[in-house]
Parts: C-alpha cells; sequence; structure tokens
C-alpha cells in the first residue's frame, strides 16, 4: 500500500513538474523570438555581458525650452571584442539633433543618412574591423544605439544631444528624463505573422535587481520669472538657487543605481503666471516661430454636462505589485467620487477581457460598491491584449443625452502603438478618451498618443501618494473644454508652414502651442480667439515685441519634431509613400533622428584585424515596482513553485521509507520560509521582507544538495546608502546558507536610511 502511495505521488508530482518545466521551456523559447526575457549570465568569463557602464544626462532649461546631452559609456571589461546593442528611453517630445563617438583620443561626428543606409554603413564596418555606433529609433520614445567592435580595454563615449519644449499643465512645469525602456509583451498573433521588432527581444534583471550601470543628471534651469516650488519626486536631489530666477539640481551619490525609474523635476513660476509669448528665431534661409498664449479661467461647475464614463483598466501580469496596487487606488478614487447624475462602465483586460454590464449603469452606492471591490480583487497576470479591449470597449452603445469619456489604466507595455491610435482615432466617435499611465518607467509614447487621438489629457502616476491628487486633476479638467472654437489671425505678421494646421480644443489648464515659420519683418499682431463656457476668449501679441535669436537652432528642430509627429500620425490612418518621403527629407534636412533616418558615426582605423566581435545585448533593470511577471509569467512561476514541489516530493519518499521525519540533510531543495525581519526605526520592515521573499526561490534552489540543519536560523546584514547589501553574518554552523543568501541579495535593491548611512536589518528563517 505503501508502494502504491509513493508511486501515486511520484506520478503526479512528475507530471506537475513537467507541466511547468514545458511551460517554461516553450514560453522561453518563444519570448526569445519577440519579447523580452531573463538575462542570463554567460559561462564565458571571457565575455563582458555588461558593457554599458554609465549613462549621464547634461540638462540645460532656458525659458521653456531643454537642451540635454546624454552621454553613454561603453567598456570592455572582458577578453574578446565586442558589439553592444543598448535599448533605452527618451521623451516624446525630444528633438534628436547630433552625436558622436570618442574612442580613446578619436572623436567622430556621426552623420545623419537614410535608415537603410546608415544600417548598412555599419553593418560594413562592423565587418571590415571598424569600430562604429548607430543610433536608431525604434519608437518616437524608444532608440536602439549599437556600438561594433570595442576591443578588449576598450573605452568608448558616445553622447548624444536633443531638445525639447516644456509646456505647462495646471501651470506647473514638469522636465522628464526616461531612464529604461519597460518589456513589451508581443501577442502570439504578431508572431505568427511575423509583426514582432527585435528590439522588443531583450534581456531584463529579476524585479527588485538594481541597474548593472551607474545613473547621474544635472539640471540648470533659467527662467524669466522667479523660481518656485521646485521638486523632484523621483530621486534624492540636491538643489542651489543662484537668484530668483536660476537653480541647479543634481542627484545625490546614493542615487547612482536611480537608472530604473524615469526622473522628474516640477517647478513653478511665480505668481503662477506661464511664459507665454511669442519666440522668433532668424536663421540663413529660413526664419522660426513659436506662440504660446496663457489658457483661459475654467468655467463655472453648473455649465457641467451629465457624464458617461468607461474605465478600461489593464489588470496583466506586467501590472502585478505595485502598479496594480496604484490602479487600484486610483479607480476608487475616480469611480467612488461620481456623481448620482453620471453613468459609469468597467472592462478589465490581461490576455482576454471582463466586461461589468453590457451597457453603462447608474453610479449609485450600490454599483460604486460592486466596481471598486471587483477591481480591488485582481492581482495581475497574463498578457496584455490592449487592441482587443479597446475594440470591445469602443464598440460598448453610448446613453442618449450624456457626454462620454474613456478612461484607459494601463504602463503601455506593449507593442501596438500605431495599431491603438488608428483604433481610437477611427472609433471615438463624439466621445473623448484619457490615458493614465502607472508606473516608474511606462511607456510615454502609448500613454500621450492615446489621449491625443482621443482629443483628451495623459496622466503619469509614478506612486500611491499621487493616485488621489491626479483623480482631483482629472476631475478638474473633464469638467468641460477650457477653450472651444479656437482661431488664431496672423494679420500683416507673414506666417506659413505652420502646425498645428488647427488647434484642437484644450481640456487642459496648459498654454496653446503653435509652431510655424515667418517670412520679411517681425511685424504686425497675433490675435488667438475662442469660447470658453458661454464667454468669448481673445489674446493679441505684438510681433514687434519679441526677441529675434540669430544663434540657435533650437525653433527650427522643434518645428520640424512638431511636423514629423504630425506625418506621422497620419500615416496611422493609411500608410503614404509621400509622407514617408516628407519625413525622409525632413530627418536629412534638419538633422534629426526619425523613424526614417539614423546617426551612424564610422571610425577610419581598421582596428579588428582577425576574429569576430561576440554580440550581446546590454540586460535593462525591470522598472522600479514591475514585477517578474511583465517579463515572462510561466518562467517566473515554474522556478518559484518547482522548488517547493520538488521538497515535498523527497520528503514523502523518506517517510514512506520509514526514515525519521526530520533529517540533518536535505538533498532537494529546502523548503525555506521567512518568519520575521526586525529593521531600524525609518526603514520599512514589511517592504524588506517583501522584497527577502521574492528570492526564496533562489536561495532554495541554491542551498539544494548542501548540509542544513532544521530549526530557525538568524542572519543579519547591512544595508547601505545605495541600498545594496553588504556584512552578511550567521552562525557558523549556517556557512553555506550565508554564502547563498550573500549570492542572492548581490543585485537586490532595498530602501535605505535618507541620510545615507548604513542600516542592520536582523531575518529570521525557519528550516522545516
Amino acid at each position: 500500500m505503501k508502494s502504491n502511495r509513493k508511486g501515486i505521488v511520484l506520478m503526479l508530482a512528475a507530471v506537475f513538474l513537467t507541466g511547468l518545466a514545458s511551460a517554461a521551456y516553450a514560453r522561453e523559447d518563444e519570448d526569445r523570438t519577440g519579447s523580452p526575457y531573463f538575462f542570463i549570465q554567460s559561462d564565458d568569463p571571457g565575455v563582458d555581458r555588461l558593457p554599458l557602464k554609465s549613462t549621464s544626462a547634461d540638462v540645460k532649461i532656458s525659458g521653456v525650452m531643454a537642451d540635454v546631452m546624454v552621454t553613454q559609456v561603453y567598456a570592455n571589461e572582458g577578453k574578446h571584442p565586442l558589439e553592444a546593442i543598448y535599448v533605452f528611453p527618451a521623451s516624446t517630445r525630444a528633438a534628436v539633433y547630433g552625436m558622436k563617438m570618442t574612442i580613446g583620443e578619436r572623436t567622430v561626428i556621426a552623420r545623419i543618412r537614410k535608415r537603410d543606409e546608415a544600417r548598412q554603413a555599419y553593418e560594413q564596418a562592423k565587418q571590415e574591423g571598424r569600430s562604429a555606433s548607430l543610433l536608431e529609433q525604434q519608437r518616437p520614445n524608444v532608440f536602439q544605439m549599437n556600438v561594433a567592435n570595442i576591443l578588449p580595454g576598450d573605452r568608448v563615449v558616445v553622447e548624444l544631444k536633443y531638445t525639447e519644449l516644456l509646456i505647462p499643465t495646471d501651470r506647473e512645469y514638469e522636465f522628464v528624463y526616461p531612464t529604461v525602456v519597460g518589456p513589451r509583451y508581443v501577442s502570439r498573433e504578431e508572431e505568427a505573422r511575423g509583426s514582432s521588432e527585435g528590439w522588443t527581444a531583450n534581456p531584463y534583471l529579476h524585479q527588485g535587481e538594481l541597474p548593472p550601470y551607474n545613473f547621474d543628471i544635472s539640471l540648470a534651469v533659467s527662467t524669466g520669472l522667479a523660481i518656485r516650488d521646485m521638486t523632484c519626486p523621483s530621486h534624492k536631489v540636491d538643489i542651489e538657487y543662484q537668484g530668483p530666477a536660476q537653480a541647479t539640481l543634481r542627484l545625490k551619490k546614493s542615487e547612482t543605481s536611480g537608472g530604473n525609474r524615469d526622473f522628474i523635476c516640477r517647478y513653478r513660476l511665480s505668481g503662477d503666471r506661464i511664459e507665454s509669448g511669442l519666440l522668433l528665431s532668424r536663421g540663413a534661409k529660413e526664419n522660426f516661430f513659436l506662440l504660446m498664449v496663457q489658457p483661459p479661467k475654467r468655467i463655472k461647475a453648473d455649465e457641467i454636462p451629465p457624464r458617461e464614463y468607461v474605465f478600461i483598466v489593464d489588470v496583466s501580469g506586467s501590472m502585478h505589485g505595485f502598479p496594480l496596487d496604484v490602479s487600484k487606488k486610483l479607480l476608487a478614487d475616480l469611480i467612488g467620487n461620481l456623481k448620482p447624475t453620471d453613468r459609469f462602465n468597467v472592462l478589465l483586460f490581461s490576455g482576454s477581457s471582463r466586461l461589468m454590464s453590457e451597457q453603462s449603469i447608474p453610479a449609485n452606492a450600490a454599483n460604486i460598491k460592486r466596481a471598486v471591490a471587483t477591481i480591488d480583487g485582481q492581482q495581475g497576470g497574463g498578457g496584455t491584449e490592449l487592441l482587443s479591449a479597446l475594440k470591445r470597449a469602443l464598440s460598448l452603445p453610448g446613453t442618449e443625452g450624456f457626454s462620454r469619456t474613456f478612461i484607459v489604466v494601463t504602463d503601455g507595455y506593449v507593442s501596438v502603438e500605431a495599431e491603438s491610435f488608428d483604433l481610437i482615432r477611427n472609433n471615438l466617435g463624439r466621445a473623448n478618451l484619457f490615458a493614465f499611465g502607472i508606473g516608474t518607467g511606462v511607456n510615454r509614447h502609448i500613454i500621450e498618443g492615446m489621449a491625443r487621438m482621443g482629443m483628451g489629457e495623459p496622466f503619469v502616476i509614478t506612486s500611491p501618494e499621487k493616485a488621489p491628487e491626479t483623480a482631483e486633476r482629472f476631475r478638474h479638467l473633464i469638467s468641460y473644454p477650457a477653450l472651444t472654437g479656437i482661431r488664431v489671425d496672423y494679420g500683416r505678421f507673414d506666417a506659413y508652414d505652420v502646425e498645428p494646421v488647427s488647434v484642437p480644443d484644450l481640456f487642459a489648464d496648459r498654454p496653446i502651442i503653435i509652431y510655424g515659420k515667418w517670412r520679411g519683418k517681425a511685424q504686425g499682431r497675433i490675435e488667438v480667439t475662442g469660447t470658453t463656457g458661454r464667454s468669448k476668449y481673445s489674446r493679441t501679441v505684438d510681433v514687434k515685441d519679441a526677441p529675434v535669436d540669430t544663434a540657435s537652432q533650437a525653433l527650427s528642430y522643434l518645428w520640424a519634431r512638431q511636423r514629423i509627429a504630425q506625418l506621422s500620425d497620419y500615416n496611422l490612418l493609411g500608410k503614404d509613400d509621400g509622407r514617408v518621403r516628407e519625413v525622409t527629407e525632413l530627418g536629412l534636412g534638419y538633422n534629426l533622428l526619425t523613424a526614417y533616418t539614423s546617426f551612424v558615426a564610422i571610425d577610419s582605423e581598421k582596428r579588428l584585424i582577425d576574429g569576430k566581435a561576440t554580440t550581446v545585448k546590454q540586460p535593462l533593470p525591470l522598472p522600479q515596482g514591475v514585477s517578474d511577471l511583465a517579463v515572462g509569467g510561466a518562467v517566473a512561476c515554474s522556478k518559484a513553485y518547482a522548488p517547493a514541489v520538488r521538497s515535498t516530493l523527497v520528503e514523502t519518499e523518506e517517510k514512506d521509507e520509514g526514515r525519521p521525519d526530520k533529517m540533518k540533510v536535505q538533498e532537494a531543495p529546502v523548503d525555506l520560509r521567512l518568519v520575521k525581519v526586525s529593521a531600524p526605526k525609518g526603514l520599512d520592515a514589511g517592504a524588506i521582507k517583501a522584497i527577502l521573499e521574492k528570492q526564496l526561490p533562489s536561495i532554495r534552489a541554491c542551498m539544494s544538495g548542501r548540509r542544513v540543519a532544521k530549526g530557525e536560523l538568524t542572519i543579519t546584514f547591512e544595508i547601505d546608502g545605495q541600498g545594496r547589501v553588504a556584512n552578511v553574518k550567521t552562525d557558523k554552523t549556517h556557512q553555506d546558507m550565508k554564502r547563498c543568501f550573500d549570492d542572492s541579495m548581490k543585485k537586490v535593491g532595498f530602501p535605505y536610511a535618507k541620510d545615507g548611512n548604513r542600516s542592520i536589518v536582523t531575518c529570521v528563517f525557519k528550516v522545516q
């Protein structure tokens, strides 16, 4: 009887493990074609798999324009020549206008070329043994850098420059420097039809692991009006003021591993004013202008029409944990504060979608309670089928007499941006759409693009504390468009090639932005008119009062970038060869990175004489707060649970053979549990415990086959000023455990003391 029971247990466990393993291998093989995958260190010690050593940004903000120089340092500390591939993000408004590469004493200025020609030149240089770098745009906010033939001992520095316009919302300026590209979900349909792109197949570190490269950023801000309320909610910084309208911001030394979340700087100007007005630039061939006009005051509450809201909520694997917790807070606030006269519906999506009701329901107490409870019960898991969710939501029947609004809540970790924009633009009808990006490194391209196509506004929430504030901002602006029917009369000012051609309605408390070119004299008046509520709006700008800049090319880059964005938007409705040619010509003519033009720098010296370089993809950290489920749920889950099943299987066998329940040696992964964590005041012991528990599977696997005494054991360690583990200690009988703990914690980031001092943490484990 015992033998039969043992056989059944063995068979069931084997089937379970085989299912997990096959799912894991299938998913891992599938993911390596077009989806992200986990980084695995090569067994070859001669290959440096982490060639990116540092990335930094030097930012100069003058008025409403930011000029940014990004420096990436690559080094080969291995024994073999390398080609490094690094995927990294940028601002959605960035106009990238220059790049150079430095190897030792030699500097090569990059040239802008057609994308195919640049790639061909790069590949030829690589084959000929010359060092080269290639910068390509994969998305307006995702770039890829290739650096070829980095020889052992080489240090290669690549610098790229971009400019962008800072547009205040609610009279607050915000500069965002994205630091990491989140993993992009690629559907099976995309894989099957071969439409997935190579850049999405990128290696990622596990959740909690810190970036393997140093990160740094500094800002020098100079405005025409006095600065007030400058803050950095994302990182620890030092801010110094050189005068009322000048300030510098630098990262604290403890933030060298802060490249796993977007850097955000916010500030206001005195009196809550904005730097509205006219900027002119005169060039050798063309002249450019930028017009920013102060928005009107918002209308009264009694003019707000009844509304119908459809909430489209991402509950996929990448939202597991922190992002979904923030979403729950946001939605509880948004739905919980609907008016009794409103109606609403909720659609939850991951690999499939689930609808609360086939038509919108009244926002009464019972319906609100049911909706909030349903959302609160979500854990996050599965793929991110955004397109099918949008199709289903946009096809729902509307309610007669109600103004309709769609609200999408997601991290945007998908690769179907263009298809989503196209779908919204063609199916939105008279409704509008607002997009909420949740997380520390969201896909801002799709968040901002969906809102732009939906005639709404984008929001990004990076922490739970910001959810109520953002919900209030949304309610504030959704009341009614701030300004409709906007028209611009240029009078005697000879303006042409104006972007946008027609100014859309304004929802947010933000200025009207117009780019363009001008001829002849800087003369005349520009008048902007519109309607706000039941009132007329009018603003006049005198051209002769505007300063004329003859040195900077920033306005030409910004105009061209805006024009490229408009052409790209139209291309979503149907690709047109003429528009592709125009984008290409704009990129070449204005020296800008686009979807069809790339920067390439090629060294003239042949450096790799014999042999071939090993290609390595720089592994990326997961954005702070994003779990392993964003990369591969099946793989992550199988690795996490298989050791526990194996341990149960072995212990069952031992009992059936009549052996004692407690053994001094565990030949299978041990059943290790974390019982207690003690941390000094100021550190979140619960957060530390959660991070430790996520590392238990790797510690269990490491302990397989080692001698482990059953019972309780205590480990103490220090957390330094950068959140790294140091000085791990335990008693002499658990040195194997200490080594496994040490290895598992090397790249994990923990909360750390605000003063940068070391903190001692004690944790108690139980071995059964």
